[in-house]
């Protein structure tokens, strides 16, 4: 008997492996079919058509503070294009940024940059008319190719949009053909960093972001001569980090027309001095960086710091959370394939991910038209300060 049980225990041990073998492959079967399948990027919302160029500017007034040499930066603009333009569609990420996937084991499960759908034109002709300039900076780590959707929007709303990639502060940049990694020095404290070395990071190196910020909108008006409204000074837009960058930068030009701050803890001078141009800060449900705390947030560290900036600020500031968001949902992840394992392990909250973008594109789009035009005002309430 004692045999014949510790058999049927074999048996039954061989049928289990058996199984998850069988059930682990037909997953992992079934993942390498759905990232292989094409996606796209949300249609762009505005009655023009998009194009793209990228660029390699180098600002020779302004010494690099991580190398030796003036400061070098990598540039993708994306500008308005007359409806009915036809042309070769602009690859999502070319060459050499294909690099900004996610690195092996988890590239198996997010869907290859080349099968990413991208509307833009490469090198289409700018659309006739002129158009306000937007500055757009990357999160932490991040580049600005992975904000296409977010570019591409303004962009068909008539703006001409200079997406900025720090040098050494991204994971990955694009110059002269090769590609360059971070440096520590140069790296943004994480959000949940909260340490004094953190903070005192933060607000060194904001500084380096909203200078490539400026040197960007300066060149762009160089690149686009008869294309750029000389009506209107630049206005500055971030992510993460960025947000911060968006916001000094915004601080430090005399001309800016405003600034958006997507999801970012503040730094810097400007929480002392604030922002003279209207603002808007838009922040994911587990976020204080409004001054308000979403209902996901799991703590109020950054709800001194929006307030100082607020309290300093002088224009009207609007604020808004995206409900069921988290930090990611306002990038370009949320159009990728990316199977459950990865999803779990990224910073994407229980929103449609699309809807997520439709959203930050809506308020955006309204609060640029309103501070730039005199549009109607975002439905977002002003800040509380």
């Amino acid at each position: 008997m004692a045999r014949r049980g510790l058999r049927k225990m074999r048996t039954g041990l061989v049928i289990l492996v058996l199984l998850v073998v069988v059930g682990g492959g037909g997953y992992v079967g079934w993942v390498l079919v759905q990232r292989s399948e094409a996606v796209s990027l949300p249609a762009p919302t505005g009655k023009l058509q998009v194009g793209r160029q990228t660029f390699e500017w180098t600002d020779k007034a302004r010494k690099d503070p991580y190398v030796a040499g003036p400061r070098r930066l990598a540039v993708w603009a994306w500008y308005p294009v007359a409806k009915g333009m036809s042309g070769r569609k602009a690859a999502y990420a070319p060459g050499q940024w294909s690099g900004l996937r996610e690195k092996a084991p988890f590239s198996i499960l997010q869907s290859p940059f080349d099968s990413v759908r991208d509307p833009a034109l490469d090198h289409a002709e700018v659309a006739p008319g002129r158009f306000p300039v937007v500055v757009l900076l990357p999160g932490e780590g991040l580049s600005a190719p992975m904000y296409a959707t977010l570019a591409e929007n303004l962009a068909s709303h008539g703006y001409l949009v200079a997406g900025v990639t720090p040098t050494y502060s991204a994971k990955l940049t694009v110059l002269g053909g090769q590609t360059i990694e971070s440096m520590p020095a140069a790296v943004p404290p994480k959000p949940e960093d909260n340490s004094p070395g953190g903070l005192q990071t933060g607000d060194h190196l904001v500084g380096t972001w909203a200078a490539d910020a400026r040197f960007a909108a300066a060149e762009v008006a160089k690149e686009f001569p008869d294309s750029v409204d000389p009506d209107f000074g630049p206005s500055y837009v971030g992510h993460s980090f960025g947000g911060a960058a968006a916001l000094e930068a915004c601080r430090t030009d005399a001309r800016c027309a405003a600034a958006v701050d997507v999801d970012g803890r503040q730094f810097g001078e400007v929480l002392k001095k604030g922002v003279q141009a209207p603002i808007m800060l838009l922040g994911a449900d587990d976020s204080c960086m409004t001054s308000i705390c979403g209902p996901d947030a799991k703590s109020d560290t950054d709800r001194a710091r929006a307030l100082s900036l607020l309290k300093a600020s002088t224009n009207t500031s609007w604020c808004a959370t995206v409900p069921g968001t988290r930090h990611l949902n306002f990038t370009d992840y949320g159009t990728y394939y990316l199977a459950l394992p990865l999803r779990k392990r990224l910073a994407l909250g229980t929103v449609d991910p699309r809807h997520a973008l439709t959203v930050q594109n809506g308020y955006l789009t309204t609060f640029l038209a309103h501070a730039l035009r005199n549009t109607p005002a975002p439905g977002a309430p002003a800040c509380a300060s």
